[in-house]
């Protein structure tokens, strides 16, 4: 009977994700993390080897191949533990828990993640990458393993010690118990002031390498520039995001930017791409282009969609990412020789323009950029550079692909789908909003009994969601709200917060990241902290923020005014991860909208405000008939419409109606 509730075999064959199938040929005998294997660890007394990685991950690959792939690793894993699994893609609550004991072990985080865990799932040591034998400083994996089991058999004790102080830190840091704090502008301020200090203001990001995208610091300098007319925070916005779009971390050829630089100049990407990433970036050149009417940006944004619509697309929805890696070599796709490229007079200005060389920019091989001085170029070149271009994305279509991780994300499809419908208002561009609602309609057709997936691959559907598939799906909603003035969008919203609130409120008001069905884990993850993107509270103060305003719900308002205040008292008590909160209660403290009240949406007015978004603002028409009676803010009164106007509400405050797009531009336009 033993035998047959725990095989002895590899069981990711049949998982929902990819980045598991990848690992389904391995010898070791992996199981994906659920009761199932956490009661085989707790019957037969094994510690647990717990891998947490994702389908883009280069050195989880690495780690594969040298260990999970070789039979004497594989032997040494199944004799001495139970093997799981995970996908921190699709299970981002046990990233986050195990992540957390790693940092309290001293450790710097990465992936692969790899714990020793209890059979109960405490974990009591970990590490991330490690090669089969020790090199690179690091100790093999073969005497890790070996040392581990024998600790776990022989100094019992010394575990108990390290399960309750890494237990504690896990709580600690991830379930925060903490005052509420009440929303003051002041905080905000100083925290962008802080973000500003640590920018690079001659190469934008964060000073020091790695650089990455730093999406929710990106927010809070913006913020700040509307909120106050910090016109240093719009301008170290600015140069972040035009030097990585020039830099090599953007793909040139073919759109769409990498996770990070490895080095601080913006040049040497980790190659892969993620589509959170990409619906970020759209979003923040959306806004760039309207400050600016800089070109770059509004190209960068054409390229993007022109990957997503070419590369990305799975059933309707958005893939997850691509890989680094092809043929076993990282960034092998999109780096390129001198004998390469076409040796043609025509092909000499891309060189000089596209930092192509002999010796190259990394490791005897070009990474394309535009980063150095002669960047800048006249119209007649740019169009005979972009024809060298399509001749070379032609050439580097016949490479092996990057493998792609299929899966469809739903809190990152929200994410794409929010930004596709914000700049296809400012562009104009309805191939871009029929591409995010084909999203959209995919997503709400893959529920079942009112709850959304976290996962879809397939005929595969991964349940329960979690909060920030709600949230980020209530912002996407929101967005094709305003794009459309369809109000079915806000009928959605409504329906996914009342499945939020059921399904992830927790007995203290606030919200968790994991359902409440969602069991098998050590601690009930809060999501307070940031990632690559905001936080998952972060998401849902915004959602639950715009929600209000577009609904005119006062009760709705109050709440989401409570659950900022609780947050920000959670967050101030972190080191870092803190922005995605921050910037969203800064939203509920001033709520805007403006109302549009006109014959037709299509009018000048509405015209008007698409060229000016506003991540604060929420826009809203009413279609105009005489004397019209409507109420611009909960509890005010009725006022009665004479002519067509537009109405700017600041909180309880409307500023006097205008009427043409001249005056409504005065109110719109950022002012320094």
């Amino acid at each position: 009977m033993w035998i047959t509730m725990h095989q002895q075999a590899n069981l990711l064959g049949h998982e929902s994700s990819p980045y598991l199938r990848q690992h389904a040929n391995n010898p070791v005998h992996w199981r994906p993390w659920g009761n199932s294997a956490l009661n085989e660890a707790r019957e037969t007394g094994k510690p647990i080897l717990l891998s947490v990685g994702y389908a883009a991950c280069h050195w989880c690959h690495v780690m594969a191949h040298e260990c999970f792939e070789d039979a004497e690793v594989a032997t040494l894993m199944n004799a001495l533990y139970v093997n799981i699994k995970v996908d921190r893609e699709e299970r981002p609550d046990i990233d986050q828990i195990y992540m957390a004991a790693l940092a309290a072990m001293g450790e710097q985080g990465g992936w692969p993640l790899t714990m020793f865990l209890t059979p109960e799932a405490k974990p009591f040591w970990g590490g991330t990458y490690f090669p089969k034998h020790s090199r690179y400083g690091r100790p093999g994996f073969i005497d890790v393993l070996q040392s581990i089991a024998r600790v776990w058999r022989e100094d019992r004790g010394r575990v108990a010690q390290n399960v309750e102080a890494l237990a504690a830190h896990v709580s600690g840091r991830l379930d925060v118990k903490a005052e509420a704090s009440p929303l003051d502008q002041h905080l905000f301020d100083q925290f962008a002031a802080n973000i500003y200090g640590m920018v690079d203001l001659a190469k934008g990001g964060l000073s020091g390498a790695p650089k990455f995208p730093n999406a929710p610091f990106m927010d809070t300098l913006w913020l700040s520039w509307l909120r106050n007319g910090e016109k240093t925070h719009r301008d170290a916005f600015l140069v972040s995001l035009r030097t990585m779009l020039q830099g090599g971390i953007y793909d040139h050829l073919g759109g769409g930017l990498s996770r990070y630089s490895v080095d601080d100049q913006w040049l040497v990407p980790h190659f892969e791409k993620m589509l959170y990433d990409n619906a970020q970036f759209i979003r923040h050149a959306t806004y760039a282009y309207a400050e600016t009417g800089d070109e770059l940006f509004r190209i960068r944004i054409e390229e993007t969609v022109g990957w997503l619509q070419r590369e990305m697309l799975v059933d309707r929805r958005f893939a997850s990412s691509l890989d680094a890696d092809s043929e076993g070599e990282e960034g092998r796709f999109y780096v390129w020789t001198s004998g390469e490229i076409p040796d043609r007079p025509e092909f000499e200005t891309f060189r000089r323009a596209y930092d192509v060389s002999e010796q190259g920019n990394w490791e005897g091989k070009t990474i394309l950029n535009r980063l150095h001085k002669r960047a800048s170029l006249d119209v007649g070149i740019e169009q005979q550079l972009k024809r060298a271009r399509q001749v070379l994305f032609a050439i580097r279509d016949k490479r092996v692909r990057p493998g792609r991780d299929d899966k469809a994300l739903t809190d990152w499809n929200g994410l794409m789908i929010r930004a596709l419908a914000e700049a296809s208002r400012l562009f104009a561009h309805q191939d871009w909003l029929d591409l995010a609602l084909a999203s959209y309609r995919s997503i709400s057709e893959s529920m079942v009994d009112g709850r959304l997936p976290h996962s879809v691959l397939g005929d595969s559907r991964l349940f329960p969601g979690l909060s920030s598939d709600y949230a980020a799906m209530i912002n996407a909603a929101l967005s094709c709200y305003q794009a459309t003035q369809d109000k079915a969008f806000v009928e959605d919203a409504r329906r996914w917060l009342v499945a939020l609130g059921r399904w992830h409120r927790t007995a203290d008001g606030n919200y968790a990241l994991s359902a409440s069905d969602g069991a098998n884990v050590i601690v009930r993850v809060r999501g307070d902290q940031d990632e690559a993107i905001p936080s998952a509270t972060g998401q849902i103060v915004e959602a639950i923020a715009r929600l209000a305003v577009v609904t005119g719900d006062e009760t709705l308002r109050q709440h989401a005014e409570k659950i900022a205040e609780n947050a920000l008292g959670r967050v101030l008590q972190q080191r870092y991860g803190q922005a995605g909160v921050l910037n969203s209660a800064s939203l509920v403290l001033e709520p805007m909208k403006l109302i549009v009240v006109t014959p037709d949406k299509d009018d000048e007015l509405m015209e008007l405000a698409s060229r000016f978004p506003d991540p604060r603002r929420t826009d809203i028409w009413i279609e105009f008939n005489t004397n019209k009676k409507i109420e611009l803010v909960p509890g005010a009164g009725e006022v009665t419409i004479k002519k067509p106007a537009a109405y700017l509400c600041r909180g309880l405050v409307c500023l006097a109606p205008v009427e043409t797009a001249g005056e409504l531009e005065t109110l719109l336009r950022p002012v320094p």
